[in-house]
């Protein structure tokens, strides 16, 4: 289970340093095999290899009229591995597809990761934390 924020830079070659905290479960548990693709929010989402797996089938799985969705989530797509010091390449095409330069938030989102621009997200935060909540947390208890 991922959780938590963490602000990265990517390096002069476009590599992400996957926080420490995160390494020794991702190469138990994926053996350091991770994908990303890009998200409707506009950012990336990286999942663990066998994460991934659920998600590409649950995708693949959906109707002819979703086909456009079917595109953006899996033929963007891209197989990463974790290297030595526990780096992994985003792609020129991912960033770009994210708007991503080199400021970074990471979010554990639970089984997976989110990877915003970290003027993006800081941004989206802020309309939203304006904005009304949505009723689904009309009987949420803080």
């Amino acid at each position: 289970m991922f959780q938590g924020a963490s602000s990265l830079a990517l390096d002069a070659k476009g590599r992400l340093s996957v926080p420490t905290r995160y390494r020794d479960v991702l190469s138990a548990t994926a053996s350091g095999q991770l994908t990303m693709t890009k998200h409707p929010h506009g950012c990336l989402m990286i999942f663990p290899r066998n994460e991934w797996e659920k998600f590409r089938e649950r995708i693949a799985s959906l109707p002819m009229d979703a086909q456009w969705w079917k595109r953006i989530f899996l033929g963007n797509a891209m197989d990463v591995d974790m290297d030595a010091t526990g780096r992994i390449l985003v792609s020129p095409e991912l960033r770009a597809g994210a708007g991503i330069s080199k400021d970074t938030v990471l979010l554990g989102m639970g089984s997976h990761f989110e990877l915003w621009d970290a003027a993006t997200y800081a941004a989206q935060e802020a309309e939203q934390m304006k904005a009304q909540m949505p009723d689904v947390f009309r009987d949420f208890s803080f």
